[in-house]
Order: structure tokens, then C-alpha cells, then sequence
């Protein structure tokens, strides 16, 4: 069985969580009962403890996953953390023993022997230089995403395998701080990173993950060689991708589906499904373009009935109508397959419900997205209107039960998004997915 992707469409928080769930993962209930489990590996292939996934078991229980793929809920699946992400060891630690509190088993965990490491400097460097930024800053969430990867592409970068050979791990850590201290220094007027203090923190962190770090890449291609299935689950979103994304408002990795390869040591014709995940309406954190942003009451519906509110942030998301130029786009971008689309119940309510299918640039009508960044900033929304409903979503289990105006609704989405809709949420829980195709078959 080839492997699977799973990546967010828009700007990130679309659900994925969700949609890993309705893969297969198998989450257990406090009865003992669970789903077919039809996923054997989860792989989280980028990014780092700056984004996060919200899965909701069959009993109401809410878990946030900000570093530890989603696969670790389910007893039969193996969670790996793939070589593409950045992981901040304190985090990862603090969050495996959150999930061991609640009777979570990380027994199972794996991770990159390749994957590298964020330091002390990265997330004092991060800070800082946001700071500095003023009005130009991109609205990072200051954890040092940022800096490790630019070490990472630098060559200078810190990784998991260094925690196994210390020698090593300080003679790095000693030549990157001989730099990053001058700046944090004498350019920021902060406070240097002693170096013994950094050491003796990351010794005691490499005791606890050593059991842990594998070569991933040589266990995902056996698995598939075997037969068996892979999720590879990204963080963030298609429009955030550094290369393919609204740059420079964007993370510093490739959450896309080429992001997927490159991340976890699989190659591209190991991959069968590209899903692609998206909300019935619009959101994004942080700074940058937005063209179908609400500031007025709309957005402030959306938000508070949708709650939303960054999973690992906290920050609340900027909310818009419907953006089928940024689908497309990103159903281009990945090859996306398919679409799940999530938070329809979300929209219950207005009369009309407005969906962008196309920009004014200066005068111009353009049905694809902008070249330029300019062009994308000067983008203002042209808007084709549907009927609204006034059911509750919530109830249905079927896309037949839907109200006729939004079955309406969801066809003219999938009309315009270049994917076909294969699922749609209408609720949080396992059996709010009204699945119109089957995703792993």
C-alpha cells in the first residue's frame, strides 16, 4: 500500500486532526471499543512546536498535538517524527509526558535520528529579531522555528543524532555560540547562552530520547514494502509553504506535498493519495495578505462560532469568507486528490453566503493566483453568492440529510477548487463526517 498525504490547503487550522482520525488512526474509547484500525505509521514531516493538530475521541476528549503526529492516540499505530522537522526537546518532553498523564502509552514514538534540533539561541534569536521588525515583522510565534532552520540550510545546524555523542553535541554548540553570542550581544544587547548550561540541559534530554531515535527513513520504506499504510500528516498550511506560500508571511518549511518526500525519506512515487484539507470558510495567523478578511461582525461570528483560536498559540485567527483562488491554487501546488471539507455546520445561519472565485488587481479580473506579491496585496475579492440555511448541521450522517442548500453549496466549492470533495465535517466528533468517497481505498 503506497503511502498517503495529508496537507492543509489554506493557511493552516483547517482540521487535520480530524482528518486523520477519519483515516484510520483508530482513536480508543473509555468503552474499549475503536474503528478498524487502517493506518500503521503517522509521520509529522515538518515544522516544529510552533503549529498543532486538535483531535476529538468518540467520547468528547480533546487532545492538542503540537510536535507528536496524531497516530499516537491509537494503541496499533506508530507515531514517527520525520527528519524534516525542527524539535525543541524540553517541549517534546514536556508534551510526551502530558499524554502519559492521561493514559497515553509514547511507547511507540519514534524519531529522526535526522531531524534537527532548536537551541536556546534559535528561540532567543527568534524573539528578538521579531521585535526589531516592527512594523514589518511576519508574526512568528517566537520558538525559534526560524533560526533553526536557517542553521539547518546554513549547514550549521544542531541534530537529534548530536544528543548521542556529546563530544560532539559541544564542539557544534561551541562553534555556533562563538557566533550567535556576538549577535545576541552586541547587536541585540541581550544576554549571551552559556555554553556549560546548555549541555548539561541537552545531556539529560538526549537520557530520555535516546530510546527513541531511529533511522525513520529505513523504517517508513520497509513498512511500505510490507504493505503496510503511511500517513504522512504535515503542520500549517499549503499557503504558508516558504516556497509556494504567501511569502515572506509564511513558515520557514515546505508544508506541501513535495514537503512530504523531502521530510520523511519517502520517495514521490511511493505516494498513491494527496488529501488536501480545507474549512467552508476562510482563516490565518499571523501577519500578511488576506484578501477576503472580515473586520466587522461576519468575522466575528465565524470566530466565535467556529472557535477560532490558535491550537498552540492561543492567538485568535483572522476569519474570511471562502477563497476558491487560494484552493485552487493549492490543489495545483500538491496534486491534491481529494478534499475534506471541514467546519461546514460553521455557516449555518446567514442568508447568503459569499465565496470568492476570482481577484480585481488595478482593474483586472485574474481567476489564478497573483505572480507577485505586490499583486497578491492589491487583490481585492470578487464574490459569487449562495443561499444560505438555517438547520443544524450537526445531526446529519449522510450528505443526503444535508439541507438542499448546502449540498448546493459544497458542489459548487468542489466545482471550483480543482479537487473533488470526497468528506465533509459538519461537527467535531468522529461521527460528524459525512464521507462522500472512501480516502484510504
Amino acid at each position: 500500500m503506497p503511502a498517503l498525504v495529508l496537507v492543509g490547503a489554506q493557511w493552516g487550522d483547517e482540521g487535520k486532526g480530524k482528518a486523520t482520525d477519519l483515516l484510520g488512526v483508530g482513536v480508543k474509547t473509555s468503552g474499549g471499543t475503536e474503528p478498524p484500525t487502517r493506518v500503521d505509521y503517522v509521520v509529522r514531516y515538518q515544522g516544529g512546536n510552533n503549529a498543532g493538530h486538535t483531535v476529538v475521541t468518540p467520547d468528547g476528549i480533546s487532545y492538542a498535538l503540537h510536535l507528536i503526529p496524531s497516530g499516537v492516540l491509537s494503541p496499533d499505530v506508530v507515531p514517527v517524527i520525520g527528519n524534516g522537522v525542527v524539535i525543541d526537546p524540553g517541549v517534546l518532553l514536556e508534551e510526551m509526558d502530558g499524554l502519559v498523564e492521561r493514559g497515553v502509552s509514547v511507547d511507540k514514538l519514534v524519531i529522526s535520528a535526522d531531524a534537527h534540533l532548536i537551541m536556546p539561541h534559535h528561540r532567543a534569536l527568534d524573539r528578538v529579531s521579531e521585535r526589531y521588525l516592527g512594523k514589518a515583522r511576519i508574526g512568528t510565534t517566537g520558538r525559534g522555528i526560524g533560526p533553526a532552520y536557517g542553521d539547518k540550510v546554513a549547514r550549521t545546524g544542531i541534530r537529534v543524532q548530536d544528543l548521542l555523542d556529546p563530544k560532539i553535541l559541544r564542539d557544534k554548540l561551541e562553534g555556533t555560540l562563538r557566533e550567535k553570542n556576538q549577535v545576541l550581544t552586541k547587536v541585540y544587547n541581550r544576554k549571551g547562552i552559556d555554553l556549560d548550561a546548555v549541555c548539561d540541559e541537552y545531556a539529560a534530554y538526549a537520557e530520555r530520547m535516546a530510546p527513541h531515535i531511529i533511522d525513520t527513513g529505513l523504517l517508513l520504506n520497509r513498512a511500505l514494502e510490507r504493505g503496510e499504510v503511511v500517513l504522512l500528516e504535515g503542520s500549517q498550511g499549503t499557503l504558508l509553504d516558504v516556497d509556494h506560500g504567501t511569502y515572506p508571511f509564511v513558515t520557514s518549511s515546505s508544508p506541501t506535498a513535495g514537503g512530504a518526500c523531502a521530510g520523511s525519506g519517502i520517495g514521490p512515487t511511493k505516494i498513491s493519495r494527496v488529501i488536501g484539507i480545507v474549512k467552508a470558510y476562510t482563516t490565518r495567523v499571523g501577519s500578511g495578505p488576506f484578501p477576503t478578511e472580515l473586520l466587522d461582525d461576519d468575522g466575528e461570528r465565524l470566530r466565535s462560532v467556529g472557535g477560532e483560536v490558535g491550537v498552540t498559540t492561543g492567538r485568535p485567527r483572522r476569519c474570511g469568507w471562502y477563497d476558491a483562488v487560494i484552493v485552487r491554487y493549492a490543489s495545483r501546488v500538491n496534486g491534491l486528490t481529494d478534499l475534506f471539507l471541514t467546519k461546514l455546520d460553521v455557516l449555518s445561519g446567514w442568508e447568503r453566503i459569499p465565496v470568492c472565485v476570482a481577484y480585481e488587481i488595478d482593474g483586472v479580473r485574474v481567476d489564478e493566483m497573483p505572480m507577485t506579491q505586490t499583486g497578491f496585496h492589491h487583490a481585492k475579492p470578487i464574490y459569487e453568492f449562495f443561499d444560505g440555511w438555517d438547520a443544524d448541521l450537526s445531526k446529519a450522517r449522510d450528505f443526503a440529510d444535508l439541507p438542499g442548500e448546502a449540498q448546493a453549496y459544497v458542489r459548487a466549492l468542489e466545482g471550483m477548487s480543482g479537487a473533488p470533495i470526497s468528506a465533509v465535517g459538519v461537527g467535531p466528533g468522529r461521527d460528524q463526517t459525512l464521507v462522500l468517497r472512501d480516502l484510504v481505498g
